[in-house]
């Protein structure tokens, strides 16, 4: 049996009080990592050449959720938001609708009970986002879509009744996509077409059997092919082999750790704030903080939105 790697983080990156922390981005070209507020709706950015004194908030005009580059343009990125499918200009700060996600045929009032969660783009340059009910409406059900948007701005719904959908991502041969249902403890398997975008024959690629509250959050894929995925209320990342083993543990000095994203060899993990804190007092201080810790490995390449 292989050796487990141990890494343990003590204090954060960036000591912050976001109410969910998400979506850590790397923009290569300029080394700026990105990351958002859901709950207080800010979008976080920091110079990673210069550290932690380059970090600034802006504030936002709608809950963004997931963010991704776009080919062909710095200023203008694509956004899972409150509605659905959104392009954000940074020289503006405005937000602009491209397609909403609900209709009429969805029953009434589902736009304002639900709202965009975790997102990422294909190689062939497609959308991926999944939606929730919005924790400020109404408590998380079964009514989750898995949506994905083509470069032509196809609407596709992928996968139906899921509850809190997180980490998406593919395989180095794009031939497997992986998929987290938050409350079911597993990371799923399906396989992935790349030309078409379609997907089938889903299975389970692992299970999180914690004894402690966690469940997997979001995750992101080392060059290797491991799932570096965070365990919301379980106060660790875990590196998960592609085989589906626990290769490695980063021990997190809060519980509610919710995204990893690479820059270089640092693995960049968002938080939330601490649900429970009378329960969990040495987890509030750093609740909703970002941290960094050097895994030694690379990430997998971020896709670009392909706008057509």
């Amino acid at each position: 049996m292989a050796d487990i790697q141990h890494w343990k983080v003590t204090e954060p990156y960036l000591h912050l009080h976001c109410g969910l922390g998400e979506a850590p981005y790397y923009e290569e070209s300029s080394q700026t990592l990105r990351f958002v507020d859901i709950v207080k709706e800010k979008l976080h950015t920091v110079d990673l050449k210069q550290g932690p004194s380059s970090h600034k908030i802006i504030d936002l005009d709608d809950a963004i959720t997931t963010t991704a580059d776009i080919e062909g343009t710095k200023d203008e990125l694509i956004v899972g938001a409150k509605k659905g499918y959104a392009y954000y200009k940074r020289s503006s700060g405005k937000l602009e609708y491209i397609k909403k996600v609900w209709d009429e045929s969805d029953g009434p009032g589902k736009e304002n009970r639900m709202r965009c969660n975790d997102g990422a783009v294909d190689r062939a340059g497609r959308y991926w986002v999944g939606t929730m009910n919005d924790p400020k409406v109404t408590a998380p059900s079964g009514e989750g879509v898995l949506f994905r948007l083509d470069p032509d701005l196809g609407l596709h719904r992928m996968i139906e009744k899921v509850s809190i959908p997180n980490g998406i991502g593919w395989s180095g041969d794009d031939k497997k996509m992986f998929f987290i249902d938050s409350p079911t403890r597993n990371i799923f398997v399906y396989d992935f077409d790349l030309e078409t975008g379609n997907i089938s024959n889903r299975r389970v690629f692992f299970h999180y059997d914690g004894d402690d509250e966690g469940v997997p959050d979001g995750f992101a894929m080392d060059i290797e092919g491991n799932l570096w995925t965070a365990i919301c209320g379980g106060g660790k990342v875990l590196k998960v082999s592609p085989e589906g083993k626990v290769v490695g543990v980063i021990e997190m000095p809060t519980r509610m750790m919710s995204c990893p994203g690479f820059a270089g060899e640092d693995l960049f993990v968002t938080s939330a704030e601490e649900e429970e804190p009378e329960q969990y007092p040495d987890s509030v201080e750093y609740g909703g903080s970002l941290f960094r810790v050097n895994v030694g490995i690379t990430g997998m390449p971020l896709h670009r939105f392909r706008r057509s």
